[in-house]
């Protein structure tokens, strides 16, 4: 059994300026990366910049990270790190923008490589020291060494071989202040698939449930607010902020599984929110599990079954139509991809994973 996660993990409101020493720390000029809009309205841009400058550190911005970014992009933002002169990078925002600050830490690293490097099997991971700080709650990547890459050739998205953690991480919880309900929602609900994909998992250990597990519990707490039944406090959006970073620590462990990869297909075609096709497939994934850890998960996140899961996604995240044709497609998909199947402690064959996408009964 081996359990590992190296980076050092800072929790509470204020934290990012409180923790202003331990940021500059990882060198002399920072790459801040983020998204065009977010970092600037939820303030964490401007708390950075403040902390970074307290410490005498100035800062260059990279503010072009498009959801589900494509390699274009972190050879884009590779180059003017480069133009800047930076050491390190500070990722910050949703996913995406900290999968690709990891990865636009490793390219500056590699300047002479060309985008290919991404996706080399064979390559080092040698990369700038990364700082993490979340804005949305269901990633997790501030505390996993993976990043995801849009793959348009392949009409899907896909992890790069590099393995990067961040050295350290920042969660602020009242940066989700800002973010629209149907995010929180959907980011949510990404963060509990990460601890059921990382229960039910051939790589699940005793320390990766006990992390998931406590996971579930924080998210558990907050559940109210994602159906609109509580007005959120300073406390929920600390919870929920745990909740994904717990995820993310589990998933470092184990890897995600069956409801990821099909949901890949979805959110490119369909250009739906990965929380929301992930979701998608989690009740019936659920269904398919052994029933003592399906019956586990359920009870600690409160569902009596998981046609109430089911129910609960729904409300919160709506009834997404996706066509028979496109279900067929990510099933297909997903067979091809035997690292996925792997990751099931069942056998999987097409029959289930048609049971899964929701074309056959089960």
């Amino acid at each position: 059994m081996e359990f590992f996660i190296p980076v050092h993990v800072y929790e509470g409101i204020g934290i990012v300026k409180a923790r202003s020493r331990e940021l500059a720390a990882l060198g002399t000029k920072a790459l801040i990366v983020t998204g065009k809009n977010s970092a600037k309205k939820n303030g964490s841009l401007r708390d950075v910049e403040e902390a970074l400058a307290s410490e005498g550190i100035p800062a260059a911005v990279f503010s072009d990270v498009e959801e589900n970014p494509a390699a274009e992009t972190i050879m884009k933002a590779r180059d003017w790190g480069l133009s800047e002169g930076v050491d390190f990078v500070v990722g910050l925002g949703g996913g995406s923008a900290l999968d690709a600050a990891k990865l636009i830490a490793l390219m500056i690293c590699h300047k002479d490589e060309g985008p290919d490097f991404l996706f080399d099997k064979n390559a080092d991971n040698l990369s700038l020291p990364v700082a993490a700080i979340p804005t949305t709650c269901g990633t997790g990547s501030e505390l996993t060494a993976v990043s995801i890459l849009t793959l348009p050739e392949k009409r899907s998205k896909s992890s790069t071989p590099h393995r990067i953690f961040p050295k350290i991480a920042l969660l602020d919880g009242t940066y989700l202040k800002s973010a629209p309900r149907q995010v929180l929602n959907n980011t949510a609900i990404d963060a509990l698939g990460h601890m059921i994909e990382s229960i039910i998992n051939v790589k699940s250990s005793d320390f990766s449930r006990m992390t998931a597990m406590e996971g579930i519990a924080e998210w558990r707490r907050s559940k109210d607010v994602l159906l609109g039944k509580k007005e959120p406090s300073d406390e929920d959006y600390q919870n929920l902020i745990k909740a994904s970073g717990l995820g993310g620590i589990a998933i470092a462990q184990t890897g995600t599984s069956l409801p990821h990869a099909l949901s890949y297909p979805i959110t490119f075609e369909m250009k739906m929110p990965h929380g929301q096709a992930i979701g998608f497939f989690e009740a019936s994934f659920l269904r398919e599990s052994p029933e003592a850890l399906s019956s586990m998960i359920l009870e600690q996140a409160g569902f009596s079954s998981p046609d109430a899961f089911e129910d609960f996604y729904r409300e919160v995240c709506g009834n997404p139509l996706i066509s028979e044709d496109l279900l067929c497609q990510a099933v297909e998909m997903t067979l091809n991809n035997p690292a996925k199947l792997e990751t099931a402690p069942f056998r999987v064959d097409q029959e289930m994973l048609l049971r899964i996408a929701g074309l056959k009964k089960s």
